[in-house]
């Protein structure tokens, strides 16, 4: 892995929990990556005296070669996150990358299902992305889960990417919706059986808990067999 120096450009709160940070490189000033793949920081951990490691996937495409996306969310005395929280417009930050093999694989012959919790969004941005700038006749799904309407993001993006190219569709599900939600209620797990009766020609991508994980392996692979490609999230 490279050592990258970055500048930090543009932080947005796009929840009252998650934080979408832009870095500028400086330091060499151009990034190649594959999407899916991640960054890690070495920060600093109460009690341990030497830094601890904690990866964040890429969320930018990886045609955006001098600047990176990072989507990631607070967690209460998580090591990673306080550090990231805690950077300022303008701050300078280290990383070292790419690194992971969870990526978007170049087969340009399988539908193409993505299902995520919360922030496991984070590399399915940067892969859906890049899908849909390869101009391929595949079809692109994306199941997303979340706990309420507080939660929500992207959302604007997402329909605009379904409007720009109708191979994409995309369906946000919350699990304890507030009133007012008229959009899909309940676990993504649940979005498995009414929406897909076959993976004769798919290609399955999971991002996020374990369960989720878990669940949805299972529901696939009792449709029968296919590729499936899995990164478990964990809190930072």
């Amino acid at each position: 892995m490279q050592q990258f120096t970055a500048e930090v450009s543009r932080i947005r709160d796009v929840t009252h929990d998650v934080r979408a940070i832009e870095l500028r490189l400086l330091e060499p000033g151009e990034i190649t990556f594959k999407a899916g793949q991640f960054v890690s920081f070495e920060v600093p951990k109460e009690g341990v005296p030497y830094p601890v490691t904690r990866p964040y996937s890429i969320a930018s495409s990886p045609h955006q070669h001098d600047s990176l996306l990072l989507l990631l969310n607070l967690v209460k005395d998580g090591p990673g996150s306080s550090y990231l929280f805690g950077l300022r417009e303008g701050s300078k930050t280290e990383f070292k990358g790419p690194a992971g093999a969870f990526y978007l694989r170049d087969d340009g012959t399988k539908d193409l299902l993505f299902v995520a919790t919360g922030t496991g969004i984070a590399p399915f941005r940067s892969m859906i992305l890049t899908q849909l700038e390869r101009s391929t006749s595949q079809s692109v799904t994306l199941f997303w889960g979340l706990r309420s309407q507080r939660d929500l993001y992207l959302q604007d993006e997402l329909k605009e990417l379904t409007q720009a190219y109708p191979k994409f569709s995309c369906v946000t599900t919350l699990s304890r919706p507030e009133p007012g939600w008229e959009g899909c209620r309940g676990r993504v797990t649940a979005l498995i059986d009414p929406r897909i009766s076959s993976v004769r020609n798919l290609a399955v991508y999971l991002c996020g808990g374990s369960g989720m994980i878990k669940d949805v392996t299972a529901l696939i692979n009792v449709r029968g067999l296919c590729p499936i490609y899995r990164e478990k999230y964990y809190d930072n």
